[in-house]
């Protein structure tokens, strides 16, 4: 089993800006894949626009992440609770990365709601002649799991934008569906709290 690295939470904002802000539907999102494979750079590129190397592990910095430890899986499990999307990270030059894939695949269905979107996402493109994976492997993968799947880089900012973009896309595609079937909420409409209750039903859409 590979490592257990970082789960990130979308960036929440304070109370003050939270109040202050005008918004329909909040998403929890989640970034998980094994340690360095591009994780805070991947959301700090989007948050911020922004790009360091010199990132270390973390532990609790704003966004909640959990670091790559064992002794952090509690904490780690207990962050996909209520999560509607996951951006199930590798790096396209390290193998093990790639390896611990399915792992993750099955921690999201064994901690998950049945109905949470996953796209699949090989980071760091921009190393093209370090690659270890091709993305035809990526591709066949992501299709066995039923992911959607995107090449990026968060150093070059290829597709970052894109890839969180199309995950709520997808959500927001689900919530209707579901909303049409039963009029559950799938997703907080104004109330944080309304995400901590699975929706009903199974889908095996986990485009």
């Amino acid at each position: 089993m590979a490592t257990v690295s970082d789960s990130r939470l979308q960036q929440q904002p304070s109370q003050k800006d939270a109040a202050d802000q005008n918004f329909d539907y909040m998403f929890k999102l989640l970034i998980i894949g094994n340690s360095s494979v591009g994780k805070t750079s991947f959301l700090f590129r989007y948050a911020d626009d922004s790009f360091t190397s010199a990132f270390v592990s973390t532990v609790g910095i704003d966004f909640k992440d959990t670091a790559g430890q064992e002794r952090y899986r509690t904490i780690t499990t207990a962050y996909y609770r209520g999560a509607m999307g996951f951006l199930l990270m590798y790096d396209i030059t390290n193998q093990d990365s790639f390896s611990a894939v399915q792992d993750w695949a099955t921690q999201i269905k064994t901690y998950s709601w049945d109905n949470a979107q996953v796209i699949l996402v090989g980071n760091k493109c921009d190393l093209e002649d370090d690659r270890l994976i091709p993305t035809e492997d990526s591709q066949r993968l992501a299709d066995e799991l039923g992911f959607q799947f995107f090449e990026a880089s968060a150093k070059d900012n290829i597709n970052v934008k894109q890839v969180f973009e199309r995950l709520v896309d997808v959500i927001c595609e689900k919530m209707n569906e579901t909303m049409e079937g039963d009029g559950s909420p799938v997703a907080n409409h104004k109330d944080p709290n309304l995400q901590d209750s699975p929706a009903e039903g199974h889908s095996s859409c986990a485009c």
